[in-house]
Parts: structure tokens; sequence; C-alpha cells
């Protein structure tokens, strides 16, 4: 799917140098919380450190497996819908504010991923063509083919949806194979209930979406979860804070869950 040649000029550098390996998925989708941005260890919303450790994983993505790739950003480390609309907001109001909080952390992804020398394209749900391009299905995929990392704003640019749903919907509308889902809580897959309380709980490597359905784990939005389902689109649950771990990912190392 990577373009090479002429036409790929602004992605120069950025294919799999050769002789590399393969990467498990050629087009993916990374699912990112806002919260992810933000640092445990200090208030800011955005943590300069940590944004550009995760754009360097990106970059390197790109630069060392030439996988083609997709980012939707959550906006929770800014504003989250709900808690919102838990303190009389109206909720489509509330949940607007929230879509604008993703495009603030996608501006601040772009910057840092432009740093280490890797083209994005920021594509926003919700016009606002002075600051990113507005989505359109077939530019998402153009840009992904000419090596540019595309990351998704402003969600489905609908309220009542978290960007779970989104990610779900644009990870079938260009064809990726995949949905990386990042966690930031330490969580490393998914367990037979959560390990943070239940010590005796169990990290599946592989899991249907059935049983996902069944058990009731929230990994993800069950609207998110039931697409996937429906469209034969697997999602892979990671440890997103532990260091290499995305190109560990697209390389195909047995890291998380698999659901499928």
């Amino acid at each position: 799917m990577t373009t090479t040649g002429p036409e790929a000029s602004e992605g120069a550098g950025v294919a799999a140098p050769g002789g590399a390996a393969a990467p498990r998925w050629s087009r993916a989708v990374l699912k990112l919380s806002g919260e992810a941005l933000a640092s445990a260890s200090s208030d800011e919303t955005i943590d300069a450190a940590t944004v550009r450790r995760i754009a360097h994983e990106i970059a390197q993505c790109r630069f060392e497996l030439g996988v083609e790739l997709a980012v939707m950003i959550g906006g929770g480390n800014i504003w989250r819908g709900t808690t919102g609309a838990g303190g009389g907001i109206d909720r489509a109001t509330s949940d607007t504010m929230g879509m604008l909080g993703t495009v603030i952390n996608a501006l601040a992804l772009q910057d840092a991923i432009e740093r280490e020398g890797q083209p994005t394209r920021v594509l926003s749900a919700i016009a606002m063509q002075e600051v990113c391009e507005p989505y359109i299905r077939r530019r998402a995929i153009r840009h992904l083919e000419k090596g540019r990392v595309v990351i998704f704003a402003a969600g489905m640019g609908n309220p009542y949806f978290t960007t779970d749903t989104p990610a779900a919907l644009r990870a079938a509308e260009i064809e990726a194979e995949v949905i990386l889902k990042g966690t930031h809580s330490g969580v490393d897959g998914v367990y037979s209930a959560d390990p943070r309380r239940s010590p005796d709980a169990t990290r599946f490597d592989d899991i249907s979406f059935d049983e996902v359905l069944a058990r009731g784990l929230r990994v993800m939005d069950l609207t998110a979860i039931t697409f996937c389902k429906d469209n034969a689109l697997p999602i892979l649950v990671f440890d997103l804070m532990a260091p290499g771990n995305i190109r560990s990912a697209l390389g195909g190392e047995p890291i998380g869950t698999l659901i499928r």
C-alpha cells in the first residue's frame, strides 16, 4: 500500500528500508485516549515529553516498518462530554466541546510527529479550514498512500459517541487491517476482570468478539466492539505507555490481547 517513486517525494525516506522485516499489518488505526497525552506526575493537560515519546514511536514505525498509520485521538484530558453533562451542560453541547478538545490534541501530536521528520495531515470531522483539512475518505487514503501519518480529529462529528466508535468507523472506511487500542492505565491487554482490583484476573492473549461481548469486558465502547465484529476488524489492546510498544505491536511481537 505504500507508494514509492516520484509521487511519494514528500514521504521520501520513510518507507521501510530494504531487507527490513515486514509489519504484521500494512495499514492500521492507532486509537489514543486524550489522557495518554497528559502526565500523571504533573498538572499539564498536554505533557510535552509524553507527546514527544509517542510521536517518536509513530515516526519510527513509518521509518522502519513502512506501515501506513492513522491515529484517532480522544480529548478526555481537556474535556469529557459526560462530565460536562453531569454538571448541567447540555449533553450535545458538552460533547461538541469534547470534540474541539480532540482537535487541540491532534495539532499537538501533529507538531511533535513533524519535528521527527514525518509528514502528517490532520483531518477533522468538524470543518475548521484555517487549522486542518476536512475529513474526506478518499483524501485520507491518498495521504496514507503518499507516506503521511493521518490524524483524525473531532471524532465522528456527532454528539453521544466517544472516540472509540469513530476509530472503528474510520478504520473500516480507509480499509485498515487492525485497530491498535493503546491503554494508558498500566493494563497491558484484556483481562477476565480488572487486574487493578482483582489480583487473580488472567490476561487473554487472544479472544473472540463474542466472548468479549458475553463477558461484558469493556475494553472499548460496546458500539465499537459490535461494529468491529460485524466488519471483521480485529482490535489489538496493548499498553501504550511502555516504550517501544507501538512498534512492537505493528511488528508482530506477542504483546497485548488480540480481539477477533
